[in-house]
């Protein structure tokens, strides 16, 4: 990550933080007995569906996010590995052991079928969701990989270079993607190795993510959680109990795209890796602070008053222009200004040690599942980048958009509608 930028309100201090928080991932697993769980230990969620699970699904407080690169060029072994897929995660979501025969009761002299760090550990309300990259249409020269390239959705393709971003080819893109979402940190993990390892030779890992405290509320059930620059997060997100919005903010309608009728019913997920400046965030004042977000750090209300649910008043003046300052973030992203565009987020905090410079490399893995995001992503990324307050404190590392399928139907594997 490239050195933190000034404030344009100037920086309160000096010096490099001292204090860094270490292991934020791993510092303990949910339970029924911690405050607030997402869910209760044992719950397990439906793999099977209208919708994937992991969408609508109340958020999970882990994640475990990795994209993959295919590396065989036989449509055979592609659909093959779906297959395999599927039925892992029909059984891991159940919390039972990835193969058939499990971690320990199978000959000696073979590997086992599942890899055992989740033995004695309930389902977690793990979900695994499933998605396909622009990718694995055609290839960077155009060419036509499996077949596909004529079902290709005209919205699936790789995202602009937003101004500001600095991406690495490293952790942006990818053919196919998996989310594992859980309530143990070990569960979410232990989806994601058994899917990589039941795919070795067919794909690589391209690049992965690691996630804790969620960032975005999915169900009115859930408390507004905080992301690391301290404030309430995902207050305005879409809710699952919002049938309406869902329908008009999320899936993929039945005639959006004629040449990709096998994606009704399914959503794109958009990834986007936000390294955030902490140590020069943790300088500016509180007052700052709010200003930039646009509500108050305490109880998350909007500046103009009321509580954290109260709709903002963008047109309250204040003592030197409106009292939400038109450059902060509530207002910048907020669906009047954006041709009344909503997205459903299921983003989370990470810390991945430090960097260079001995600062935090943190931020926020930012995911949100659209109907089209050349309506409901990309005109509010632009609009951030150009004049969202918080940019200033971000840096865009890692960018994807992938498509994700409609539900899993008894008997079917992931994506068939594709494949058919």
């Amino acid at each position: 990550m490239t050195a933190p930028h000034l404030s344009r309100r100037g920086l309160v201090g000096g010096g490099v933080a001292a204090g860094l928080a270490v292991g934020a991932y791993a510092a303990g697993r949910a339970s029924a007995a911690d405050d607030l769980p997402t869910s209760a230990a044992g719950d397990a969620y439906a793999f099977r569906g209208a919708h994937q699970a992991g969408i609508t699904t109340p958020a999970q407080d882990r994640l475990h996010f990795a994209a993959f690169d295919v590396t065989t060029g036989s449509r055979a072994q592609l659909v093959a590995l779906l297959q395999a897929w599927t039925e892992a995660a029909d059984r891991m979501t159940r919390g039972l052991p990835a193969g058939e025969i499990g971690p320990t009761e199978g000959a000696v002299d073979l590997p086992p079928d599942d890899t055992g760090e989740a033995i004695g550990l309930p389902a977690s309300g793990l979900t695994i969701t499933f998605g396909f990259g622009p990718s694995l249409f055609r290839d960077a020269g155009g060419r036509d990989r499996f077949g596909l390239a004529d079902r290709q959705p005209e919205a699936l393709r790789t995202l602009p270079h937003f101004p500001a971003d600095a991406l690495d080819p490293s952790r942006s893109y990818g053919d196919l993607c998996v989310q594992a979402c859980a309530d143990d940190p070990q569960v979410a993990v232990h989806a994601i190795r058994n899917l990589a390892r039941i795919g070795f030779g067919t794909v690589a890992v391209r690049w992965s993510q690691l996630g804790f405290g969620r960032t975005s509320t999915t169900s009115t059930a859930q408390s507004t959680p905080r992301n690391l620059f301290g404030f309430k997060d995902g207050t305005a997100n879409i809710k699952a109990e919002e049938e309406s919005a869902v329908a008009q903010h999320v899936w993929v309608a039945d005639g959006d795209d004629p040449g990709a009728g096998w994606l009704a019913g399914g959503s794109y997920l958009v990834a986007r890796r936000f390294n955030m400046n902490i140590e020069v965030w943790d300088r500016q004042s509180l007052g700052d602070q709010e200003d930039f977000v646009g509500r108050t750090k305490a109880s998350g209300a909007p500046l103009s008053g009321g509580s954290e649910l109260t709709e903002p008043d963008f047109a309250m003046p204040g003592s030197d222009g409106p009292v939400i300052p038109r450059d902060a973030h509530v207002r910048v992203v907020h669906p009047d200004f954006n041709d009344g565009a909503r997205m459903l987020r299921r983003g989370y905090n990470f810390v991945d040690g430090t960097d260079a410079l001995g600062g935090l490399n943190a931020g926020l893995f930012f995911i949100a599942f659209v109907r089209n995001p050349d309506t409901h992503f990309i005109p509010i990324q632009n609009r951030m980048a150009e004049a969202d307050a918080l940019m200033e404190y971000v840096q865009v590392t890692g960018s994807a958009l992938f498509a994700v399928p409609s539900g899993i139907g008894p008997g079917e594997y992931v994506g068939q509608a594709l494949f058919d």
